[in-house]
């Protein structure tokens, strides 16, 4: 979490710790908090088909989620509820990943807290990379006060000036740090998921989530504010495995970065 607005549910079945070894599915949302509900939907989804940490009496679903604040875009009434989280199961599949704003990027926009801007559209984008026989792929909805910058340093999204040019976020906010509305909390996000065939431990796992963070602080500035409820997850499909050779982790978490960079830019282009 590099965020300090974050909105999300069962973190703590991530910690290396924790009873559960490993979590059922993991979800991301539009909806701020109340976007949350959808996960009751995927845990019915998942209890159906027997998923889920063996209870005795039952299983139950580990369900990891993080939302977006996306209230002010359409109507602020209609959110993500469990029937959405049943549905976004039912679509899953192993085919070219959505971008743009659908999903959990249907309200995302980027380029806030400006005064007299209008921020671009957000939205999903994704991207991966191949290391040795194995891929790291970085799945990220936009939707922060920062801009998005390509690998050259242009903006090509964020808070836009009356006559089209870009405001420069960061600049701005820089050179007159009280102009402007007073930020709120929680109104802004970028959400990331590296995920990878290779088999790694928790720890690895965020070393990698680490490195896909400040792969999205290459090309988002700001990144991770007071204001952002910005978190990264990290996630094996492979299962668990013992410590891996620290020369192939650091080649991991170089791909992690360099997936997560691309990955944003996509999302708004």
């Amino acid at each position: 979490m590099r965020g300090s607005a974050t909105g999300t549910r069962e973190l703590g079945a991530l910690e290396p710790d924790h009873l559960a070894g490993r979590v059922d599915a993991l979800l991301l949302a539009g909806g701020s908090a109340f976007g949350l509900a959808a996960a009751d939907g995927v845990m019915r989804w998942l209890e159906a088909r027997g998923r889920g940490f063996d209870a005795g009496v039952a299983r139950v679903p580990i369900v990891a989620a993080a939302v977006l604040f996306d209230l002010g875009v359409g109507d602020p009434s209609r959110r993500p509820d469990a029937a959405m989280g049943e549905a976004a199961c039912e679509a899953a599949g192993s085919g070219a990943v959505l971008e743009g704003r659908v999903g959990a990027g249907s309200g995302a926009t980027v380029g806030k807290s400006v005064p007299d801007t209008t921020p671009s559209d957000g939205g999903v984008g994704s991207w991966s990379v191949r290391v040795g026989s194995h891929t790291v792929a970085a799945l990220v909805v936009a939707n922060s006060v920062g801009d998005v910058r390509d690998a050259a340093g242009a903006i090509v999204a964020g808070a836009r000036a009356a006559d089209g040019a870009w405001a420069d976020v960061s600049r701005a906010l820089i050179e007159a740090p009280r102009a402007g509305p007073e930020p709120r909390g929680g109104v802004n996000t970028t959400l990331a998921v590296i995920a990878t065939d290779a088999p790694l431990d928790r720890s690895s796992l965020r070393s990698l989530a680490r490195a896909g963070s400040a792969g999205l602080a290459r090309r988002v500035t700001p990144y991770g504010t007071p204001f952002d409820g910005d978190v990264a997850f990290a996630l094996s499909t492979a299962g668990a495995a013992d410590a891996p050779d620290p020369r192939r982790l650091l080649a991991l978490c170089a791909a992690a970065a360099e997936a997560a960079a691309a990955a944003v830019v996509r999302a708004v282009a």
